[in-house]
């Protein structure tokens, strides 16, 4: 029987695969959202799994996680840029793929029974840990691939 664990990184892997391959050719500071240049937008992807690893982990040890989209995720998207904006290129794109490496190992730590308990999850609701992965599955490898797909079709980007 597959690890539920495995099975939710495995999907964790297929959206960032699908988002790496779409940002591969965009120079850094190209502007790919309004206001958001390429390592703008990998800080806001890295606040996210920062976001989530702490719920996980405060969800293993039974404690109530921080929400630290409390006043809205527009309001924590623009603290997560700003909060790395002073970094180079390189640091933040590191940090992106360390920040899910760490997610990954929070989901690997968490004990099986903690899968079905319900936790609060970063940006307010309760929910499973298997809905919460689901959100980010659909937040990268389908919004977001979405757009960029749109936008490098009209930025004449190839894929």
């Amino acid at each position: 029987m597959t690890d539920k664990r495995e099975e939710l990184i495995q999907r964790l892997d297929e959206a960032r695969a699908v988002l790496h391959t779409l940002l591969a050719d965009i120079p850094p500071e190209t502007e790919i959202y309004p206001g958001w240049t390429l390592r703008q937008f990998y800080a806001h992807l890295t606040g996210w799994d920062d976001a989530v690893t702490a719920s996980l982990r405060a969800h293993a040890l039974g404690q109530t996680p921080a929400t630290p989209a409390v006043k809205g995720i527009d309001a924590y998207n623009a603290e997560s840029v700003a909060t790395r904006s002073t970094l180079d290129y390189g640091r933040i794109v590191r940090e992106w793929r360390l920040a899910r490496e760490d997610l990954k190992a929070a989901l690997r730590e968490l004990p099986l029974e903690k899968l079905d308990e319900p936790l609060l999850y970063a940006w307010g609701p309760t929910g499973s840990v298997e809905k919460m992965i689901g959100v980010f599955v659909w937040h990268e490898g389908e919004e977001h691939a979405d757009e960029l797909r749109t936008w490098k079709a009209a930025h004449s980007f190839g894929e």
